[in-house]
């Protein structure tokens, strides 16, 4: 497990302190960002925002930090900048960045990219992927593109000497960004904190919950 000293460290002038924010507001900070690992870049085109326990300013009932802290989601309460990695049905590995301050959880998951570099390593890693859109279209993709695994947790994204950095750009324009419920979650189903890029093709499908309550709709 790597350590998450270090995330003081910037790169190219860009600190983890601009997620040392709410949510949504991080979750917004984060498209238009490029993540790297090893050889491989995506341009981070689709995120999900996800708070914390209920002792937090910011509970959330689907994010896995909901209940309080456990050995599994210990880096979400940890300071912002931070890779938190999980499976996804034992098979996929999902990735995140944890955001707010520390001691308080809360965390973004990287749902869709844009593969901007190391597309052969990409296409290698992603065969069944039909078209270069699909490379990282979706978190599970995106964990396989890039290459990350469970072992990588708690890496600290902004540390010049890790093999998995972030690079915030400039915000993106408030315009170009829509936003809808989260995926798959059966809890807090209807909280619009899914955030995409409306313009690019590697944006994924919107899939609610079966278990989700359904909204009861008014004459």
């Amino acid at each position: 497990m790597a350590s998450s000293s270090g995330t003081a460290a910037t790169i190219r002038g860009v600190s983890a302190e601009e997620l040392d924010v709410e949510p949504l507001a991080a979750a917004r900070r984060l498209l238009g960002a490029t993540l790297w690992s090893g050889q491989v870049a995506v341009r981070i085109v689709e995120v999900e925002a996800y708070g914390g326990d209920p002792a937090g300013p910011w509970h959330d009932p689907a994010a896995h930090s909901g209940r309080g802290r456990t050995p599994r989601n210990a880096v979400m309460f940890g300071p912002p900048g931070v890779l938190y990695v999980y499976l996804s049905y034992g098979m996929h590995t999902c990735v995140n960045v944890t955001s707010g301050p520390d001691g308080v959880a809360s965390a973004v998951l990287i749902r869709a990219g844009e593969v901007v570099a190391g597309h052969a390593v990409a296409r290698e890693r992603r065969r069944p992927a039909r078209t270069d859109a699909d490379l990282a279209k979706g978190p599970g993709n995106l964990g396989g593109a890039l290459g990350i695994e469970l072992a990588d947790y708690g890496t600290p994204l902004f540390d010049p000497r890790s093999s998995i950095r972030l690079e915030l750009g400039e915000p993106i324009d408030p315009a170009l960004i829509a936003s809808g419920p989260r995926v798959g979650v059966s809890t807090a189903a209807d909280r619009p904190w899914r955030l995409w890029l409306s313009d690019s093709s590697a944006v994924s499908v919107y899939r609610r919950s079966p278990r989700a309550p359904r909204i009861e709709k008014t004459a």
